[in-house]
């Protein structure tokens, strides 16, 4: 009978990687997942066993990839995808789903791709760190949430050193320059009145190179960077703080309530006052 181990983690208050869900399980032969697609990065590495993995490419063709003890494999945001335990060797395998606006960068130094999903060690000593690293996350759900990030962190460390291809990003120093100064320049001035044009101009760059490289990057466009991290602020303040609505939108570049409450509700799916609510309840 499978065994399985799963959690969900418990904040979501983490900008850069953050955690989404994490487990293991020892599956039953043939056992299977899918098709399916998630919303965030979700990497499986196979402990002992072996199985099969189906996943959409970028053509929106299926390719067939056989993975083993000491493989792994990465889900891709919106990637449909299925997996299947092999009827005689069923696979045990552990899991992390990531997401952030580093973990496109992070996948891509590993060497990994839509097209190019299959991980294998090239270290196997950092292999073999990455792997402790995933199943102290798993067996310590019960740490705080800074705690486990702290591992998730040193997850990706090893497994980016350890991957096969991993491409060590050279030549692109003037590029990161370009985005840490957009992101110090966010950081400093989300409350206040910004636009993308302000974020470009304090790079001294024109808005549509520079929405190339942020998008290039991280992901994400750079008005979708603000959003998210004036959302996250605000969560930060409505669990921390007594203040009202309207101050914690103000506080975050919204002196409209009802457009914070919009953007708010966009991002979580909840009104500030609903998600104050139900998280409040939580701690």
């Amino acid at each position: 009978m499978s065994e399985v181990i799963f959690s969900v983690f418990p904040s979501e208050n983490f900008v850069d990687l953050g955690l989404y869900q994490f487990g293991w399980e020892q599956c039953d032969p043939s056992h299977s997942f899918g098709p399916a697609a998630r919303n965030h990065y979700l990497f499986h590495f196979c402990l002992s066993g072996t199985g099969t993995l189906y996943a959409n490419n970028s053509k929106g063709e299926t390719d067939t990839y056989q993975i083993k003890s000491g493989q792994g494999f990465m889900l891709f945001p919106h990637q449909i995808c299925t997996y299947i335990a092999d009827n005689a060797i069923p696979w045990e395998y552990v899991w992390i789903e990531f997401d952030g606006l580093r973990a496109k960068e992070t996948v891509e130094l590993a060497g990994l791709s839509i097209d190019q999903p299959v991980y294998k060690a090239r270290y196997k000593d950092l292999s073999e760190i990455m792997k402790s690293e995933m199943l102290y996350i798993v067996t310590h759900k019960e740490e705080s949430p800074f705690h486990l990030i702290g591992h998730l962190y040193l997850f990706i460390d090893s497994f980016v050193r350890s991957a096969t291809s991993a491409q060590i990003n050279k030549g692109n120093s003037l590029r990161d320059f370009y985005i840490k100064e957009a992101f110090s320049f966010i950081e400093q001035n989300f409350q206040n009145d910004i636009s993308v044009e302000d974020i470009a101009s304090c790079c001294g760059l024109n808005r549509s190179y520079f929405g190339k490289i942020f998008r290039e990057n991280t992901g994400k466009s750079p008005q979708d960077f603000l959003i998210t991290y004036r959302m996250v602020k605000a969560t930060e303040l409505l669990k921390l703080t007594q203040l009202t609505i309207g101050d914690i939108g103000n506080a975050v570049g919204y002196p409209n309530q009802l457009h914070f409450s919009r953007a708010f509700k966009n991002v979580y799916g909840l009104s500030p006052r609903q998600w104050r609510i139900e998280n409040t309840a939580k701690s």
